[in-house]
């Protein structure tokens, strides 16, 4: 039995935005874009959302990994990429671990109710099961596909070419 629900609202359905339609047509250059009063670019918010998405499923696996002395590290410094390829790899990377994510959902509730990996003070006090991190990750992802979608709407370049609502 997998968890269907949470594999819809990984990839955009119901009230949740598609997360790879957000962010596989844009450019470079709108990637990099800052809004003023908002502190990330496109770039910034889908490599934090790797790093956040990548650790967790580390922790998922019990590959010990090391959490962050500080929230910055999970946010790269430049607002932009490097050039066009830093931006395509971290799109592909993107959609890459959505996948590893949806994977992890389809199996059995046995092994999702396992107890993952502390890694952080937090989580020996509050323990969680493989599921509880999923539905972390999916929540902590759609806030910030949100975000994404928010700064596409003010540099004017919504909807995705795949469509989204307009309001």
């Amino acid at each position: 039995m997998s968890e269907p629900i949470l594999i819809e609202l990984l990839y955009g359905k119901g009230a949740h935005a598609n997360p790879i339609a957000c962010v596989e047509d844009v450019s470079l250059e709108l990637a990099g874009k800052t809004v003023e009063n908002f502190p990330n670019s496109i770039y910034q918010i889908v490599a934090h959302m790797n790093y956040w998405t990548a650790f967790e499923l580390q922790r998922i696996r019990l590959q010990h990994p090391v959490y962050p002395a500080h929230a910055a590290e999970s946010w790269p410094v430049n607002p932009a990429p490097a050039n066009e390829n830093e931006w395509k790899l971290a799109v592909e990377r993107f959609s890459a671990l959505l996948g590893e994510l949806a994977t992890l959902a389809e199996y059995s509730p046995e092994i999702l109710a396992r107890e993952a990996e502390s890694v952080h003070p937090d989580h020996a006090r509050h323990p969680s099961s493989q599921l509880a991190i999923l539905w972390q990750t999916l929540v902590h992802n759609s806030y910030h596909v949100g975000q994404i979608a928010l700064l596409r709407r003010a540099l004017g370049a919504w909807p995705p070419r795949a469509g989204g609502d307009t309001w």
